[in-house]
């Protein structure tokens, strides 16, 4: 027998329905909820009501029968951790209830962050196991994950993390800087790429698995007031991030060599894929799954249901 499951996640930027049937993702909605222009991200209770907006617009969307979903999924908290909250989780919490409510399907919750490393282990194709390295990477969170996991639910232990500013914060502030729009990771990619002055040696500051990216900001906003050219500054960005990631990665390794995947938005930068895959063979979400999405959500929800979790 089918089963299809619908997976919703109301993370800060991006509203997410996504469908699953027979552990693949059939449909993978995605609405970014409105940023202000010049602005770096939105309050919690804008992003409330701009999810509360673009709920029914993507609920719309769906392109499947709805009397054949089976089960309902929605993510609660970014972390599943004790004290972890968010207001705008309550916006899929409560879109969940009522589609379960008129159904008669179950309803099942996970965090945010599983939901990205699950999407991250089923785009990437990496193969589930029992223990494996993962970063979450975006614009609010930079963690080094331990996870230990079964398929349908994953323990994340941090091992490491930033101390002040997220590599995505510093992604969007400098791209805001140089004029592009938020969110500004693909646009300041492709500006990095068009660098060819020499880059100056960069000293990052990694003390075990843990780090500090504020001062990768001042030296930023140092070299715009000194007239560098942006294609320079998004390179000098990108590389500080790049190497900052490598040192935390190999001081890790050095405890347990276990598998390492990245997932979150920042990892949808084609750079550091290819960084980080020739060097550790590291899995990598796609672009798809990379950002905010509903499908870890679907994908853990489907396997909760077949499984009676």
């Amino acid at each position: 027998m089918s089963v299809t499951v619908l997976g919703i996640d109301t993370s800060n930027y991006t509203t997410s329905l996504s469908v699953c049937r027979d552990e693949e993702i059939v449909q993978n909605i995605k609405l970014p909820v409105t940023v202000k222009s010049g602005g770096v991200g939105v309050r919690q209770n804008d992003a409330v009501f701009l999810h509360t907006v673009n709920l029914p617009k993507a609920y719309k969307m769906l392109d499947c029968d709805l009397k054949s979903i089976n089960a309902v999924g929605y993510s609660d908290r970014p972390r599943n951790a004790e004290g972890s909250y968010m207001p705008c989780f309550l916006c899929g919490q409560t879109a969940a209830a009522l589609i379960s409510e008129t159904l008669c399907v179950p309803v099942y919750k996970n965090s945010h962050q599983e939901g990205h490393i699950k999407a991250a282990v089923y785009s990437s194709k990496m193969p589930e196991c029992e223990r494996f390295y993962a970063y979450h990477l975006s614009g609010g969170t930079l963690e080094l994950l331990a996870v230990t996991g079964d398929g349908s639910s994953y323990k994340c232990d941090i091992t490491g993390k930033t101390l002040d500013v997220t590599a995505g914060q510093i992604i969007d502030r400098a791209g805001v800087m140089l004029g592009l729009s938020f969110p500004c990771g693909k646009a300041l990619e492709e500006l990095a790429a068009k660098n060819t002055e020499k880059l100056p040696k960069i000293n990052v500051s990694v003390n075990g698995c843990c780090c500090n990216l504020s001062g990768l900001q001042n030296k930023a906003e140092e070299l715009f007031k000194n007239g560098a050219q942006p294609p320079f500054i998004s390179a000098y960005v990108m590389e500080f991030i790049k190497i900052t990631i490598d040192k935390m990665t190999e001081n890790v390794l050095k405890t347990e060599k276990l598998p390492l995947l990245f997932s979150g938005g920042v990892s949808s930068n084609k750079y550091l894929k290819k960084y980080f895959t020739d060097k550790y063979g590291a899995y990598f979400a796609e672009p798809e799954y990379s950002a905010d999405n509903a499908a870890g959500t679907a994908l853990i929800t489907y396997q909760r249901f077949v499984n009676g979790k």
